[in-house]
């Protein structure tokens, strides 16, 4: 299976601007700049859109850890957190801090940190960061 963006940028890194598109369609022109990178400015930024495939990869994983496990969520709701520092004449991003609220009928807590940790180590994305991940949950 192969996934593809596709980004373009016209200008300078600080006042050039760029779009990202996506082959589904989800990101269509999506406008990206120094701005909304570094700054506020409206549109997103690679590190928004690395904290989201994050916190979307590993609560998949874990819906798949619960369900060969036996159990079903009622919900699961993850933020990720992307840390982007400097890092010599550039920047790296250091750190993806998960942050998770799941309601699971029937499980204790030791089980569901098991299951919870193994989709953090597991998740494709996970993987492919060179950074340090974190996770902190609350089970409802």
């Amino acid at each position: 299976m192969i996934r593809k963006g596709k980004a373009v940028w016209q200008g300078t890194g600080k006042e050039g601007t760029g779009h990202l598109t996506s082959d589904s369609g989800v990101l269509s022109a999506t406008p990206y700049s120094f701005k909304t990178r570094f700054e506020n400015e409206k549109g997103t930024n690679p590190e928004e859109l690395i904290a989201a495939a994050h916190a979307g990869c590993f609560t998949m994983a874990l819906a798949f850890q619960l369900q060969g496990a036996g159990f079903t969520p009622t919900e699961l709701s993850t933020e990720a957190a992307v840390s982007l520092e400097p890092e010599g004449q550039g920047f790296k991003i250091s750190k993806s801090a998960l942050t998770l609220e799941a309601k699971v009928p029937g499980i204790d807590k030791a089980k569901f940190e098991e299951l919870a940790r193994a989709a953090e180590k597991n998740c494709p994305v996970s993987k492919v960061l060179n950074a340090e991940i974190t996770m902190n949950f609350t089970l409802g």
